[in-house]
């Protein structure tokens, strides 16, 4: 058994077409909608991300700003700017790339976006929506982008043992909360469970965003998983690893996301479609 490509890229057009429809019944080219990014310093993965968001951005018909600050910029700066954008009506969602310099309070300045104007989906009152269960904020990009996923192949996850490894607040958490929303039995491995492997053994649908380049074996996944591997490590040679050892996993799963092309896509379109949800909410 060879498993189904679960093709991000492929989802991400899809998704990409509904988004020029909404727009151009919306909007205009002038009002379009406004994405606002905050990037700091010289950090070159930081660059690369910004440019693709700015590039999908554009193809959309979407206005984008990037206020890029000197690496040594102060705290006060980065929240003027924050504060402005939330205060601009022609801006309608404000992301902050991050990482931030060690000098710069990473879990401050997201915070520091208007709930409204949260695209990313990272702030207090989004994580705090997720937990209660309310469907009126914006949520984490990669989680969401996944769940689009799996429902784009029609995957039902009721009742599935579903495994996440790794518990960040941009992947893990709202990746949990978002699987037993969709009534997933879930368990959450990090680095302190003892015997991951284990743990994988039984999952029904793995989703792996551990930053660890091939951590998960093929003779890890259960036959017939779905599995969503969130890693993405570029070797000094130039190669792209995933979490997932993929040549090995795909000869065991059902369902597989690749690296690149499987999750990256789905995390920047959900990325600009809760931009576009923004801007419809202030002033479609």
């Amino acid at each position: 058994m060879t498993a189904t490509i679960l093709d991000g890229k492929a989802v991400s057009l899809s998704v990409q077409e509904e988004i020029k429809q909404r727009v151009a019944q919306h909007f205009t080219p002038e009002t379009a909608p406004r994405l606002c990014v905050i990037l700091v310093g010289e950090n070159p993965a930081s660059a690369s991300y910004v440019r693709t968001k700015c590039k999908m951005a554009e193809k959309l018909g979407f206005r984008h700003e990037v206020f890029h600050f000197d690496e040594n910029v102060s705290m006060e700066e980065v929240e003027a700017r924050i504060d402005a954008c939330n205060a601009d009506p022609q801006c309608d969602a404000v992301f902050v790339q991050l990482p931030l310099p060690r000098h710069l309070d990473s879990v401050a300045l997201p915070n520091r976006v208007r709930a409204d104007k949260d695209a990313d989906g990272l702030t207090r009152a989004a994580m705090g929506a997720l937990l209660l269960g309310e469907n009126n904020a914006f949520q984490p990009c990669t989680p969401r982008g996944i769940i689009r996923m799996l429902d784009a192949y029609h995957l039902d996850l009721t009742g599935l043992d579903a495994v996440v490894i790794g518990r960040s607040n941009i992947v893990g958490k709202p990746m949990s909360l978002m699987l037993q929303r969709r009534n997933a039995t879930v368990t959450m491995c990090h680095t302190k469970t003892r015997d991951v492997a284990e743990h994988v053994r039984r999952a029904d649908l793995l989703v792996v965003a551990a930053g660890s380049p091939e951590l998960v074996k093929g003779d890890w996944i259960k036959p017939g998983a779905i599995v969503v591997d969130c890693g993405f490590t570029k070797t000094p040679d130039g190669v792209i690893h995933g979490d997932v050892d993929f040549e090995a996993a795909k000869e065991v799963a059902s369902y597989i996301t690749p690296v690149p092309g499987g999750v990256g896509p789905m995390t920047v379109i959900s990325l600009m479609e809760q931009t576009l949800e923004s801007a419809i909410a202030h002033r479609g």
